[in-house]
This record gives structure tokens, sequence and C-alpha cells, in this order.
């Protein structure tokens, strides 16, 4: 059923229909993307679960182009936390993608069109980040130091922007983060001017950069749907006329 759900938002997407959706936008428009540069023309109804797809071009959203990829990378994520940062340990790092790579949940989700493979690559992607901006503690502001902190609030956005459970992920390194300063705080030897340099990096990289790039998917959310869809009647009159074949486009509707 899920495939047929999220197929019918990548439909959406390439058709430019707008609708509404419980979820965030960001992995609704990678699926409608893969689609599209796979050649699929948003055609395919997605009525109900087991339909034949026929002559429609579904192999692009289903996996070559994004949830193959995604999937493959999430083994390699994993490995080099283990390798790298947690347990520092070869034989527990390929212990750990090995199980991942034969994992049967994620064979099964990585062949249909879900949300899931791509929330799971931001979650890695933002752990990963997470224990690399901690491997630099010993040497803070260095180019290493901002773009591990950077990707980290990049990764907090896209996982945040695929599925809301992606706040879990945020807590995690919401908690990382306050141990962190709580540890710098205690630190005798570093000045509060310091202190405070830290404390706005943080807020800059982990705070005001996700929330920045969560607002932009929204913002290209509404600008690549312009035509009316299904979800018109959950927003106002002001709204709907903006929307291209809508009862109410260009109409002057009063405050």
């Amino acid at each position: 059923w899920d495939e047929t759900h999220f197929g019918k938002m990548g439909s959406y997407y390439i058709n430019r229909t707008f609708f509404f959706d419980v979820h965030p936008p960001l992995g609704k428009m990678l699926i409608g993307l893969a689609g599209y540069l796979s050649g699929y023309d948003g055609t395919f109804p997605f009525q109900k679960p087991g339909d034949r797809y026929e002559q429609h071009n579904y192999v692009g959203m289903r996996g070559v182009r994004l949830y193959r990829l995604v999937s493959s990378w999430l083994a390699l994520l994993c490995f080099l936390v283990q390798l790298l940062e947690l347990s520092k340990s070869l034989p527990a790092a390929l212990l750990t993608a090995f199980i991942l790579i034969f994992d049967t949940g994620c064979i099964t989700l990585s062949q249909y069109i879900l949300l899931d493979p791509i929330l799971m690559f931001f979650l890695m992607g933002a752990v990963l980040s997470m224990v690399k901006c901690n491997s630099c503690a010993d040497r803070p502001f260095s180019a290493s130091w901002w773009f591990w902190l950077s990707l980290t609030g990049m990764n907090l956005a896209g996982a945040m922007g695929v599925k809301f459970v992606g706040l879990f992920v945020v807590l995690l390194v919401g908690l990382n983060t306050v141990y962190d300063l709580w540890g710098l705080l205690g630190n005798l030897s570093l000045s509060l001017v310091m202190f405070g340099k830290h404390l706005l990096a943080r807020v800059l990289c982990l705070i005001l950069l996700p929330l920045a790039l969560y607002t932009a998917m929204f913002a290209v959310h509404f600008t690549v749907l312009n035509k009316s869809g299904p979800g018109d009647g959950f927003f106002s009159s002001a709204f709907q006329s903006q929307l291209i074949g809508n009862n109410l486009h260009n109409v002057s509707v009063p405050e």
C-alpha cells in the first residue's frame, strides 16, 4: 500500500499537481526526481496495490537511481561509524555491515517506492557526522571541524524533511551537544568568550542551518506544485487562487 501512496505522490511532483500529505516533502520530491530522471512521465494512476505497471517506466522510482544507491550507502556508513569512531574494530565494523547487507527488512525496503531508505540514509549520515565532529574536538574551529558540524546540521534537516520520525536523531544530536557544551563550560582553562563562540557555532550549524534548509524544502515544494489538485481544499481561498486550474485562480479574494 505504501508504494502505491508514495508512487502517487511522486507522480504529483512530476505533473506539478498540488496535494496534501502528512509527511514533509523532501522524500517525495526525491522520489519524483528519480522518476523524472529515469523517464517516468507521471501517468500511472497508482489506484491500488498490485496493479501492473505495464509499459510505465517505474524502474527509476523503485530503485536503480535512488533506493539501491541509498541502501548500499547505509552499510558503508554503518561500517565507517563502527570502524573509525565507535568500536574502532575492523571485525566489529565488518560484522555490522554484513548484518545490514543481508538484513531481510533492508533488502525488502530497498525494492519499493518508500521513504524509509531515504530516511535511514539521513539518520546514519547524521550519526556519522556527529561522531566525526566529536573526533575533531581537539582542534575546534578547524576546517574539518566546521565541515562535520555543518554536515550534521544538513543531515538533520534531511531526516526531518523526509519524516517527522527524524526528530529522534535531532534529540540524539541535541543530547550529545548538551553533553559537549557542559564539558566545555566546566573547563576552567576555557574563557567565557571562547565558550560563547562554541555555543554560537552550534546554534548556527545545528539549529539555524537545519531550519533554513527545512524551510527551503517547503519553498521548493510550493513552487513546483503550482497546479490544482486533490489537496486544494485543505488550504485557504487566497492560496487556492494561486493554483493553475483552480476555480479561484487569479480571482481577487478579499482579506
